[in-house]
């Protein structure tokens, strides 16, 4: 018999599922489960954009695009990030449409990270840094961002954590799975920080349209003399609903985005046609689509804040994206077993902190991308849990 454990990449043997699809799964294969582990919207993608995407099928438009995407995407792009963010990028040269922003982000460790070269992570964070730094042969260095900074990278903690090897900084903001936001002044402060080094920024700008506040998301390119040393990741999965159309985007200096196309050439070729010309209807016509999104999104976030809050599970108050990450220490049981019990007892699905990094035990992940009511029945099962544990503490 063939023994695969033989024939197969050792690095890639020894990778750890991801923690975020374990409870994922266990709940898929259970009746009436109230899912709050994934991260994605229960939004239909808006009409005109699928529209577009229809109608793409229906000219007969099923070819392959050029390498970096098509160019009317690559210029829609670059004129929304310009609108909204203020930062102008050159669409023919410093723009590349991927499959989703997971690819981009794959692509960029790649193509900047030799074995050997430390790559700075904070975390608790999203949880494909650490294992795609480790296959390009690079270090992670991890920083333990806290709940009384707001889960904010500070500049005293990224200038503790730089060495001569450091290579990258994974600024990964708002923040999935606390939903932190580093704002203008934060953003500087860690600007201050890198100058006079080499270290190079990716910056995973997924869930920009989703802050709250009067303060909207402010890229980290537009801080100045940051745009020649950022690789700016973002998509359109959140901002616009579009998760299964597996689409995304880097936007960066012209000789990292070259190389990068190299990579995309041989890995994946182009993106989908469909997905980038109903793109392209989002970039130009979809601001209206996203601010709804958000309004509901912040109903939703204030709603979970205050319910887990109200069970005695105090909750950092989240400024972007869709989560919360709750303490959960005071019932006394760790991350996997309160998601383990909860699941199993009421039906309610959640994600153990620890699936974002070590420093995440004692807490969970919930995400509020889901319905006024779905978020009230999952709270009430929580509360009902709560009651249960505590009885059995007494």
């Amino acid at each position: 018999m063939i023994d695969y454990s033989q024939r197969l990449n050792p690095e890639v043997q020894a990778l750890q599922p991801s923690g975020i699809r374990k409870f994922f799964d266990i709940a898929n294969e259970m009746e009436d489960v109230i899912s709050l582990s994934i991260g994605e919207p229960d939004f239909v993608t808006p009409w005109h954009i699928r529209q577009a995407g229809i109608r793409s099928l229906e000219d007969g438009k099923t070819w392959y695009s050029p390498n970096r995407g098509f160019i009317e995407l690559r210029e829609g792009i670059c004129k929304w990030f310009m609108r909204h963010y203020h930062v102008h990028y050159e669409p023919k040269t410093e723009c590349l449409v991927t499959v989703g922003g997971s690819e981009a982000i794959d692509g960029c460790i790649r193509c900047m990270v030799q074995p050997g070269d430390e790559v700075l992570i904070p975390q608790p964070s999203f949880v494909c840094y650490q294992p795609l730094t480790e296959m390009a042969g690079g270090v992670p260095v991890i920083i333990e961002t806290k709940a009384e900074h707001g889960f904010r990278l500070t500049p005293e903690e990224l200038k503790a954590a730089i060495t001569p090897k450091t290579k990258l900084l994974i600024l990964p903001y708002p923040n999935n799975p606390t939903g932190a936001v580093m704002r203008r002044e934060h953003l500087e402060a860690i600007a201050n920080v890198l100058h006079g080094t080499d270290v190079m920024v990716l910056s995973d700008e997924i869930y920009s349209e989703l802050t709250y506040g009067d303060t909207r998301h402010v890229t980290f390119s537009e801080i100045p003399e940051m745009r020649e040393r950022t690789i700016v990741i973002n998509g359109f999965s959140k901002a616009f609903a579009m998760t299964g159309w597996r689409l995304g985007f880097a936007l960066g200096p012209a000789p990292i985005i070259k190389q990068m196309t190299k990579l995309h050439q041989y890995a994946i070729m182009s993106a989908p046609t469909m997905s980038q010309l109903a793109a392209v209807e989002a970039m130009n016509n979809g601001d209206g689509d996203s601010a709804y999104m958000r309004e509901q999104y912040d109903m939703r976030r204030r709603l979970i804040v205050d319910g887990f809050n109200a069970l005695g599970l105090t909750c950092f108050e989240p400024e972007g994206a869709f989560y919360i990450f709750p303490c959960i220490r005071s019932t006394g049981l760790s991350s996997d077993d309160f998601c383990e019990k909860l699941i199993q007892e009421e039906h309610v699905a959640v994600v153990p902190g620890t699936a974002f990094g070590k420093c995440g035990e004692g807490f969970v992940r919930v995400s509020y991308s889901y319905s006024i009511k779905h978020i009230t029945e999952a709270l009430s099962r929580i509360g009902h849990f709560m009651q249960s544990h505590h009885a059995d503490t007494l």
